[in-house]
């Protein structure tokens, strides 16, 4: 297999094997057995961001990296703590590394994150470290809420045959910690993505397998990696995410929140539902169908307009009903008085045909009363 196809290919899902009835914690170390050593003074002040000296040499050096005293291992270490009484839900992160001295007395969990089970805080990793808008300038830290990073950079690896003998080498040192879903080895240059199925458990790969050693004694640098520049892999990454919401949100819909949601909008559209909630099909009033021929269309409720007693006719014309009273009155206070009235019960005569006797002048349009 050559470098290109290496590059390019995916590995098919590694699944972990699953996990034994947990048993109490065993205590990885004991109290004073790791040597504390101290990042060695390459500058004048020490940046507690970066984890180094700032104005010194470069943090990644070779030189400055130490290997780590101790490693997690998850047949061994795994266990119950008082996180499964207490019910906390985020993971020891010196348990990651290895050197937890508290065993089953540690308040945080000491196995692997589920990542079925969401955490409480989407903007903590799981090892409840609050996460940050962006990502530090050397890819390390914490990490970014702003965006689900499942890959992690791993530099500083030592080829000793062709690529997949490399690859293999990678794949079992990091399928410890989760489901893989594919790895890519960069040959001549020393690098490996690995990317793991689910989030959380990248980010314990990263503390559990930082500064170890695969199989050439070398110190790893385990870093984020940045955004896959492949287009294929960014609208898979795209529908991965948009099918993970919405079984996300269809798990945490409440049924009866549909059942009343489509009932309120078969109101809103006129058609009919049986006690089931299920929409009646044409000529099913009653929910039995008689009909030998199914019926796709939905059968609306047809309302004709009604007139209650209280509200009279609208007359139709282009004087409303609180208009011909307003004249009915003015009509009467002036038969009173001894003028001259036109009836408002009676059909107005055509154009030009007045009633004999009455001229323009009863219509007392210059009368300035």
């Amino acid at each position: 297999m050559s470098s290109n196809e290496l590059e390019s290919n995916t590995v098919a899902v590694v699944k972990a094997k699953p996990a034994k009835k947990l048993k109490p914690a065993r205590k990885q170390v004991k109290p004073g057995d790791v040597e504390k050593k101290e990042t060695p003074q390459t500058g004048k002040e020490y940046n507690i961001w970066y984890n180094k000296w700032a104005g010194g040499d470069r943090e990644d050096s070779y030189s400055n990296k130490v290997k780590s005293q101790t490693r997690c291992n998850i047949r061994k270490d795994s266990g119950l703590t008082r996180a499964n009484t207490t019910g906390i839900r985020y993971c020891c992160l010196f348990f990651s590394r290895g050197c937890c001295p508290y065993g089953w007395e540690c308040e945080y969990l000491h196995v692997l994150p589920d990542p079925n089970n969401a955490l409480p805080d989407s903007s903590k990793d799981c090892f409840a470290r609050e996460k940050f808008s962006d990502y530090r300038d050397d890819m390390g830290g914490v990490g970014s809420f702003n965006r689900q990073n499942r890959t992690l950079y791993v530099g500083r690896i030592k080829e000793t045959g062709p690529g997949p003998e490399t690859e293999e080498v990678v794949m079992r040192h990091f399928k410890e910690w989760g489901d893989v879903e594919r790895i890519r080895v960069l040959q001549y240059r020393s690098v490996a993505f690995v990317t793991y199925v689910s989030e959380l458990h990248a980010q314990f790969a990263k503390e559990a397998m930082a500064c170890q050693s695969l199989d050439n004694d070398e110190i790893l640098n385990v870093r984020w990696a940045t955004e896959d520049p492949n287009p294929v892999q960014k609208v898979a990454e795209k529908r991965r995410l948009e099918e993970m919401g919405q079984e996300a949100i269809q798990a945490r819909m409440d049924p009866r929140i549909v059942d009343a949601m489509r009932a309120v909008r078969a109101l809103e559209d006129g058609d009919m539902l049986d006690q089931e909630g299920e929409l009646l099909e044409q000529g099913d009033p009653n929910g039995d169908n008689d009909v030998d021929e199914p019926s796709t269309k939905r059968q609306r409720m047809e309302v004709p307009p009604q007139i209650t007693p209280e509200q009279p006719a609208q007359p139709l014309g282009l004087l409303n009903a609180d208009t011909l009273e307003g004249l009915k009155y003015f009509a009467e206070i002036r038969k009173q008085n001894g003028f001259p009235v036109i009836s408002l019960n009676k059909t107005a005569p055509p154009a030009g045909h007045l009633p004999t006797g009455l001229g323009l002048a009863q219509y007392d349009s210059d009368d300035e009363e």
